[in-house]
């Protein structure tokens, strides 16, 4: 074999090795974000059903104060009508007209009272019957809510657990493939993948240009890409390049390898 060949294999190996690293590292960066983000979930969820809660509760106190209202109204209609009372027993004394016709206008302005308290406790009636519908409706979705947040919290926990479990392995392959990979080529894939906002230090070459970016890459540099004979940097955004079929290749087989974890 001639030393050609080898130097072509040689580079081929090495970006094997470097795009399987890429996918395990992006899996486990998505791993670590979720159980980032999980709390967040869970808080904003929490959240809002304390709001929901602080709703319905002034929702409550609405209704505790209508009632009171009602009361109040009530009262004044028992008070009125002991002052008719007491009115009606005083005609009987009555020694003349202006002090009868001073009796019957307060009897009727007690019974225009009476009048108007009734109708304000019609009004409260009707008040309190739509806020009780809405506090029912209310507390039905809150139920359903809290229920929610229930099966949320044992569906992240079991999330969790299989990430865990899927992380550790993943850590262990990326650890065999790392060193697969020469120190010095593996610090500069670290320090691209730092360096960068997604972390992908390796990008896949397609219709001409680099994943994820619209800068096209020289038809000589595309050419040298292809023919796999050495590591290819791009200018433009700094990542070492590959080509699209030998990114497909891997990915394939990367995608085989997360559906036996998960198995």
């Amino acid at each position: 074999m001639s030393r050609k060949i080898q130097e072509a294999i040689t580079v081929v190996d090495k970006l094997r090795a470097l795009y399987n690293l890429q996918l395990i590292d992006s899996r486990i960066d998505e791993i670590r974000k979720f159980r980032r983000n999980v709390p967040m979930e869970i808080k904003s969820l929490e959240e809002e059903l304390n709001k929901m809660k602080k709703n319905i509760e002034d929702i409550r106190e609405d209704i505790l104060s209508i009632k009171e209202n009602i009361d109040k109204q009530n009262k004044n209609i028992k008070s009125s009508e002991k002052l008719i009372k007491k009115y009606e027993k005083q005609k009987d004394n009555v020694k003349n007209h202006k002090e009868l016709y001073s009796l019957d206008k307060e009897i009727d302005y007690q019974k225009l009272e009476i009048q108007l308290s009734k109708k304000i406790i019609k009004e409260l009636n009707i008040k309190i019957n739509k806020r009780k519908d809405i506090l029912e409706k209310k507390e039905d979705f809150l139920k359903k809510k809290e229920e929610h947040l229930f099966h949320k919290k044992k569906e992240l926990k079991s999330i969790l657990l299989e990430n865990d479990k899927e992380e550790k392995i993943l850590r262990e392959k990326s650890l065999c493939f790392s060193k697969k990979v020469d120190n010095s080529l593996l610090q500069i894939y670290k320090k691209i993948r730092s360096g960068v906002k997604n972390g992908l230090a390796i990008a896949p070459v397609q219709r001409g240009a680099p994943l994820g970016s619209y800068l096209a890459i020289t038809p000589q540099k595309y050419s040298e890409l292809i023919q796999r004979n050495k590591l290819l940097i791009d200018e433009h955004s700094g990542r070492i390049l590959i080509d699209s079929e030998l990114a497909e290749e891997e990915e394939k087989k990367s995608l085989v390898f997360c559906s036996k974890i998960k198995k």
